[in-house]
């Protein structure tokens, strides 16, 4: 491979971010000038972001870090569309409200990773309604979508898997890549955006947006996507049993958020601390050597680094503290995920309330295996209850689940 002149794709190629790139020579070139402002863009699907959106959150963070601008796009206008990638169904139509309460939820996250107002350079956050709300149809589909083939729309994979599955399409999702594509164009012309990032499932989108440039006038842009992370196991990464792990703290605690990346499977532990971690690479490689028990303490590392990127140091070491008294002293600790519940509550229905299990099956399956305690002494009958009598002088009961789940259980 060509050696590379630009801190930017030297970091990201060592740290495992890219998978493709439209021209590397030519972005490389620009990044080596510290002449590229990039943008993703994030639709407001939901309150909170979730870790699967972290690899382009940190693709931002190492383009300001080595000079470039970074720009957020908020994507107010798109999500009123619905992006069909990835999708056997279409995504439910949210009303304005929704959007923008969700757009306010995901918002702050960013303010952990870049730099705003006065940094050089200063990231900048956009929401691409601005645009897209103004948009007359008829001029619309006379200068735009004059640009785009259909022929080549049914061959993007987000159309083409949908229609092989004979699943439905609809129009308004039909259009969600000509929305992306102009909002390439709109970008390179009020910023002087020459980059577009995103996940590997949005290569065709960001390279109609390149084709719509280059047919509209703009200056030359380039598309660089990073792979699709999954766990060694195969499993999709950032979903647990008790659901998708997010990035707002109100919606994941920066104790379950620490326990999270401290469970991670052991052959991940060096990718991630690439991926999702600023540690220094010598120190990465160290953690990576460690092998057996000792593996353990590079998962710790990671649960601390990730940890206190989103949340902040005194976070994680909090958590870090946590998860040692409850795993080393049996304490019922306080930062532990709290559920409140009316009691007396069967065992069964305590473990399914708190995301340990999905059904009363599977508790009873896990009672059978010794897996649940009360107030770390296991629980052997399944039609035992928590009753007013398991809570300590706090108001509170320990649930454990294995080892390495643990909540405690107020009286609603």
């Amino acid at each position: 491979m060509t050696t590379l002149a630009s801190d930017f794709l030297n970091i990201l190629t060592s740290r495992g971010y890219i998978h493709q790139c439209s021209d590397i020579p030519g972005l490389d070139a620009l990044a080596a000038k510290r002449d590229v402002t990039a943008y993703i863009g994030f639709d407001c699907t939901a309150p909170s972001l979730h870790v699967g959106s972290l690899v382009q959150i940190m693709m931002l963070h190492w383009l300001q870090q080595t000079g470039n601008q970074p720009i957020v796009l908020m994507g107010g206008g798109t999500t009123r569309v619905g992006d069909p990638s990835g999708r056997d169904e279409s995504r439910k139509i949210l009303s304005l409200e929704d959007i923008e309460n969700n757009k306010r939820g995901i918002q702050n996250v960013f303010a952990k990773f870049l730099q705003f107002g006065s940094a050089s350079p200063a990231a900048a956050m956009v929401d691409n309604a601005e645009w897209l709300t103004k948009l007359n149809y008829i001029e619309m589909l006379r200068d735009v979508g004059k640009h785009f083939s259909v022929n080549r729309m049914l061959a993007m994979d987000s159309v083409k898997l949908r229609l092989e599955r004979e699943h439905e399409l609809s129009f308004i999702e039909f259009n969600y890549m000509v929305l992306q594509a102009y909002d390439y164009v709109e970008l390179a012309r009020r910023y002087g955006c020459n980059l577009q990032m995103g996940g590997s499932d949005q290569w065709g989108n960001i390279v109609n947006g390149i084709d719509l440039g280059r047919r509209m006038g703009t200056h030359q842009l380039y598309a660089l996507t990073s792979p699709l992370i999954t766990l060694s196991s195969g499993a999709k990464m950032g979903k647990t049993a008790s659901g998708a792990v997010w990035l707002n703290a109100d919606m994941r605690s920066p104790y379950e958020y620490w326990q999270f990346w401290r469970n991670t499977e052991d052959a991940d532990v060096g990718r991630f601390l690439k991926l999702f971690t600023t540690l220094p690479m010598a120190e990465i490689a160290k953690l990576e050597a460690l092998g057996g028990a000792e593996i353990n303490e590079a998962k710790k590392a990671l649960a601390n680094a990730a940890t206190a990127l989103l949340h902040g140091k005194a976070a994680a070491e909090e958590a870090a503290e946590t998860a040692r008294k409850t795993f080393e002293e049996g304490a019922s600790a306080a930062g532990l995920p709290t559920f409140n519940l009316n009691l007396p509550i069967g065992i069964l229905q305590a473990a399914v309330a708190v995301g340990f299990v999905k059904s009363n099956g599977e508790a009873k399956r896990a009672i059978a295996n010794g897996a649940i305690r009360l107030n770390d002494v296991q629980v052997q009958d399944e039609k035992a209850a928590i009753s007013e009598s398991d809570l300590n002088a706090d108001g509170v009961a320990k649930l454990s689940s294995g080892k390495k789940k643990h909540v405690l259980i107020k009286r609603t």
